[in-house]
């Protein structure tokens, strides 16, 4: 049985194991533990299965232009890491499900994600220079995707997304 819940104090070195097997590399639990520290609202979630700790999804706040002070703020998703030997299973699918609609009841307007464009189109996301967004650093298009969370949360809204600066101090 799985079950989807907030990650807890207890959880971060599980959270840091699942995250660097995911990635095979330190660099995005790195950027966990980070954004655990600057990340205001944020909403990280851990999958568990038979007791052990499986994946992990990280949601941080992100904001439009270099005034964006929007309350409640835009969302970015990542990272998101399952353990290798049960990747497949749908479990980082949940995980993203299970995000999103608590980013959503938060209110936040919209959500981006920096990642694989064949695989979050499946939660609603489209590529983000539709809606006239574009990466901080680069425009990897499709890459970077968006979703709306609340009606007409998308209206209006161009420019440069920045992510918290955890993203840039924890780069490769």
């Amino acid at each position: 049985m799985l079950e989807i819940r907030d990650e807890m104090p207890a959880d971060h070195r599980d959270v840091e194991r699942v995250v660097e097997a995911a990635f095979e590399s330190p660099v995005e639990a790195r950027l966990v533990a980070a954004l655990r520290k600057s990340a205001q609202p944020r909403v990280s979630l851990v999958a568990v299965k038979d007791g052990a700790l499986v994946g992990h999804v990280f949601f941080s706040p992100v904001r439009v232009g270099a005034d964006d002070r929007s309350d409640p703020p835009a969302m970015g998703l990542g990272p998101v890491g399952v353990l290798p030997d049960l990747q497949g299973e749908a479990i980082g699918s949940k995980l993203c499900v299970a995000g999103l609609e608590r980013v959503r009841a938060l209110g936040s307007p919209f959500c981006v994600v920096l990642g694989h464009p064949t695989y979050y189109p499946r939660f609603g996301f489209i590529p983000a220079s539709e809606h006239g967004l574009r990466y901080e650093d680069y425009d990897p298009t499709p890459a970077f995707m968006v979703r709306e969370l609340q009606p007409d949360g998308l209206r209006g809204v161009s420019g440069i997304v920045h992510y918290d600066p955890a993203f840039v101090a924890n780069a490769r």
